[in-house]
């Protein structure tokens, strides 16, 4: 009898273990959405962490039972985002098709993900078109290095197929990976969907379009 109650106990017991910690996953997720929303509207300096946690509404002191400061929640913004990203990119690219479908379906996967969460795209624009990045923003940029070189390497990887099917332009994979990668941030950086955070705003450029330059680009 003493056996079954014991652990009946040690089910319950796990259970309240297993929603406290839900809860705190929750109250972690809320505080980086609202810190990505903050972030990407006012940039890192000119925000607080009192408006961050007045947005997710929970007290300053809960920030820091979460994150040890500020630039740490900054960070863990980007690299929430970069979890995220990279498997999303993969399976992507690893969709099937010849290497121009590949390109075609990548384009429009970058594209998406940033309409899908503007916040994180206006953060992600503004954060890197600053030449000289302050020193909150270079923790970022080597934080994310390898997710970086991790997708110049499968972009790569598709010039080299296309190279080989003979459907994509000669030249470095690499060059061409970073082009590519160029072509498409151009684009996001002026998406009214992005700039705006409207999923209904209208494009300057429609995606037709793009996907025609890149066609002409690289083929």
């Amino acid at each position: 009898m003493a056996k079954r109650m014991s652990s009946a106990g040690e089910g319950e017991a796990s259970r309240r273990a297993q929603r406290r910690a839900q809860h705190q996953q929750l109250s972690r997720t809320q505080l980086l959405d609202a810190a990505e929303e903050m972030f990407g509207k006012r940039g890192f300096y000119e925000t607080t962490l009192k408006e961050v946690a007045e947005l997710a509404e929970f007290s300053v002191g809960s920030v820091y039972s979460f994150f040890a400061d500020k630039e740490d929640l900054f960070l863990n913004v980007f690299i929430r985002r970069g979890e995220e990203f990279m498997p999303a990119m993969q399976a992507a690219i690893e969709a099937g098709g010849s290497a121009l479908e590949r390109l075609h379906r990548l384009a429009d996967f970058e594209v998406g993900y940033f309409r899908e969460h503007p916040h994180f795209g206006r953060l992600y624009l503004r954060s890197f078109r600053i030449g000289a990045a302050a020193p909150v923003e270079s923790s970022v940029a080597e934080a994310l290095a390898g997710n970086f070189v991790s997708a110049m390497e499968l972009q790569a990887e598709i010039f080299v197929r296309g190279q080989k099917e003979k459907i994509l332009r000669s030249g470095d994979p690499v060059v061409l990976a970073h082009l590519f990668s160029g072509l498409i941030a151009a684009f996001q950086s002026i998406d009214p969907a992005v700039i705006e955070a409207d999923p209904n705003s209208g494009e300057r450029l429609p995606l037709a379009a793009l996907h025609e330059i890149i066609e002409r680009a690289f083929t």
